[in-house]
């Protein structure tokens, strides 16, 4: 197991400190100035797992209320809102500050028999076949500003090999479909909870990208403001996240600040694992006026 993973899988250990009350930490996820959004989702569904006994969620629906501070930990309340005989749902609020940062709603469910149908995967390459999140990051180092180049190149927990990758730095117009493998080998030994977390984590990884590829745009551009503003997960097959998935996203509409972004997560056998939906905000940075050579 690499420092990184074993810093994943310690963020999602959070801690009990009353019945329903939790405590997770802010620190050592994908982003350094906020908390990274799958991070406060995937702690919240710990939190509510840890109220749950013999069910495993099939749904989740997140709003993101403010940025998480990173350099301080997150408090998750749980709310048993029902224990059905089929379902069971909690709430989940996440605080800093004494202040709402996220809310959450999951709903747990009983293994039942059914009909079964889903899309099938689309054909891509072999993961091996395209390079790592890694390598294209130590490509691009000399371009990023000294005082950043250790957090761009930072082990990561999640394995990323992007199929439809675009040069960060001088993104061209592109089709907004977007597709990624990714796993952890150190998932191997996690139970179905805990691939839950894991997979909720990875699941807001490069998802609001697709929406700035028809645009030219990246995170590297400075031309946009950007957030997730609400998260939906639901997982359709059991997940066994040291594999690879093929993570399928695409991005149908963008308008008023706003980008609405899917996804489908594929395991390597073109099994159909869960499926995703989020807004994000993507508003226009304000340039200041210039007039007679005096910023307005």
């Amino acid at each position: 197991m690499t420092e990184a993973e074993r810093i994943l899988l310690d963020l999602l250990d959070i801690e009990r400190l009353e019945v329903d009350l939790f405590r997770g930490t802010g620190s050592g996820g994908e982003t350094p100035t906020r908390i990274f959004g799958g991070q406060v989702i995937a702690q919240a569904l710990a939190a509510a797992y840890k109220t749950v006994e013999e069910r495993l969620c099939h749904s989740l629906h997140a709003y993101f209320i403010r940025p998480g501070d990173p350099d301080k930990p997150v408090i998750y309340q749980v709310d048993r809102a029902r224990d059905g005989g089929s379902f069971t749902t909690r709430r989940v609020v996440a605080i800093q500050n004494g202040k709402q940062i996220l809310n959450m709603s999951a709903s747990f469910h009983v293994q039942d028999e059914g009909w079964d149908h889903q899309h099938p995967m689309p054909t891509v390459n072999p993961p091996q076949t395209y390079p790592s999140r890694s390598e294209l990051r130590h490509a691009y180092v000399d371009r990023v500003p000294e005082g950043f180049r250790g957090e761009l190149l930072r082990e990561r927990p999640i394995e990323v090999r992007e199929v439809d990758h675009l040069d960060p730095f001088n993104p061209e117009v592109s089709d907004d479909r977007n597709k990624t493998w990714f796993r952890m080998a150190a998932a191997a030994s996690a139970d179905a909870k805990t691939q839950h977390l894991l997979l909720a984590y990875a699941s807001d990884m490069n998802l609001m990208s697709s929406g700035l590829r028809p645009h030219g745009l990246s995170w590297f551009s400075g031309e946009f403001n950007g957030a997730s503003l609400d998260h939906a997960l639901w997982f359709h097959a059991p997940v066994k996240f040291q594999n690879w998935h093929l993570y399928v996203m695409d991005s149908p509409w963008t308008g008023q600040g706003r980008s609405f972004n899917r996804g489908s997560i594929y395991s390597e056998d073109g099994t159909l694992v869960a499926s995703v939906a989020q807004e994000g905000l993507m508003r226009k940075v304000q340039r200041k006026r210039q007039v007679s050579g005096v910023k307005c």
